[in-house]
C-alpha cells in the first residue's frame, strides 16, 4: 500500500496590529515572519517597512516609501542602497478598479482584485484565478467597540511569494491607500 499523499501546507496567517497604514505591525503567530510598518515622526513623509531578521534579532529596513499620503508616491527597496522609482511605475494601477499589478522578483506578475469587498491577490496569468493571499478585515464588537479580530493576510505558502514578501507588502499599502483616498467622502458645513 502506497503511503497517503502529502498534506498540503496550510497559508500563513499575516495578522495586523493595527488599522493603520503608516504605523502597524504585520506579524504570523510564530513571528517567524514578523515586520513592522513604521512612519516617524521626524520624517513623516517616508514609511519604512523593517523585517525583524530573526537570527541577530534586528529590524533591517526592506523598503521604504515616500509620500503615502501624497498624489505621486515613491518606492525603494533594499534600504538606502536601492534605487527610488515611483509607485506608478512599480504598481500599475487599474483604471476602472482599486487594484493594480506589480511584477516579483521571480518576473511572475501579480494582480490586486476585490472579491466582495475584500482585497485579493492572484497570479495575473492563472487561468483558475486562484487567490495567492487574501485580506480578511477587522471586526469590532457590536461595531463601535475595541476590535475583537484583527485584521490579517491569509499567505498561500509559495515560495515565489515569501520570497517577494516586501513587495507584496508595499504594493498591499499603495492599493489599500488608493481605495482609502477614493471612497466617497462627505463634508460637514456649517451655516
Amino acid at each position: 500500500m502506497p503511503p497517503p499523499a502529502a498534506k498540503p501546507k496550510p497559508a500563513q496567517k499575516l495578522e495586523f496590529t493595527m488599522n493603520s497604514l503608516r504605523n502597524t505591525t504585520l506579524s504570523t503567530g510564530d513571528d517567524s515572519m514578523h515586520f513592522e510598518i513604521v512612519t516617524r515622526f521626524w520624517h513623516p513623509n517616508i514609511t519604512k517597512i523593517n523585517k525583524l531578521d530573526m537570527e541577530t534579532r534586528e529590524l533591517v529596513t526592506v523598503a521604504e516609501i515616500e509620500g503615502l499620503q501624497t498624489r505621486e508616491p515613491r518606492v525603494r527597496f533594499g534600504g538606502d542602497k536601492g534605487q527610488w522609482i515611483s509607485a506608478a511605475q512599480f504598481l500599475k494601477a487599474d483604471s476602472e478598479h482599486v487594484g493594480g499589478t506589480f511584477q516579483a522578483s521571480s518576473g511572475a506578475e501579480y494582480r490586486w482584485k476585490t472579491h466582495r469587498g475584500r482585497f485579493q491577490l492572484i497570479k495575473s496569468d492563472d487561468p483558475e484565478k486562484k487567490p495567492v493571499a487574501e485580506f480578511h478585515p477587522h471586526r469590532r464588537h457590536f461595531f463601535v467597540f475595541r476590535m475583537a479580530k484583527h485584521a490579517f493576510f491569509e499567505v498561500q505558502p509559495i515560495p515565489e511569494i515569501t520570497d517577494a514578501i516586501d513587495k507584496f507588502i508595499v504594493s498591499y499599502l499603495l492599493v489599500e491607500r488608493r481605495r482609502r483616498d477614493s471612497r466617497i467622502r462627505v463634508k460637514l458645513e456649517r451655516h
